[in-house]
């Protein structure tokens, strides 16, 4: 059977599990739908739901925030909402020189859309984006 038959989950190193909990919990509003061990830690990943199903694997690693890259992206219908709902929850919007972004940290995208990054406390790099 195909990769292509099977479900896709992203998988974020993180370098202190219970701050990143606060954060993708707390901030994001991420629901956790179980605890999983991580290397020699028992308690030290999490899986959490987005979109109907587990979506994003957090565990704690000694190699956290290594990637400059964009390691997921949520795709959503009304981006300005879900901007302003994340900043009152906390979250900073990341900027990018060479890049014109709007108040809220917007910025149009390749091929048409617009997207805004933000980052967890480790560095790693996520985006929400829209096609209009």
């Amino acid at each position: 059977m195909p990769l292509s038959a099977h479900h896709l989950r992203a998988s974020v190193a993180v370098s202190d599990i219970a701050r990143a909990v606060a954060f993708y919990e707390g901030r994001l509003g991420l629901p956790s739908l179980r605890a999983t061990p991580s290397g020699r830690i028992a308690d030290g990943g999490r899986i959490y739901g987005s979109g109907g199903g587990p979506a994003l694997n957090v565990y704690q690693s000694p190699t956290a925030g290594t990637s400059e890259a964009t390691l997921a992206t949520w795709y959503v219908d009304d981006l300005d909402q879900i901007v302003d709902e994340l900043t009152a929850a906390g979250v900073e919007f990341a900027r990018y020189p060479g890049l014109v972004h709007d108040a809220r940290g917007t910025t149009p995208r390749a091929g048409g859309g617009r997207i805004a990054w933000f980052r967890d406390p480790d560095g790693n790099t996520f985006a929400v984006e829209a096609d209009v």
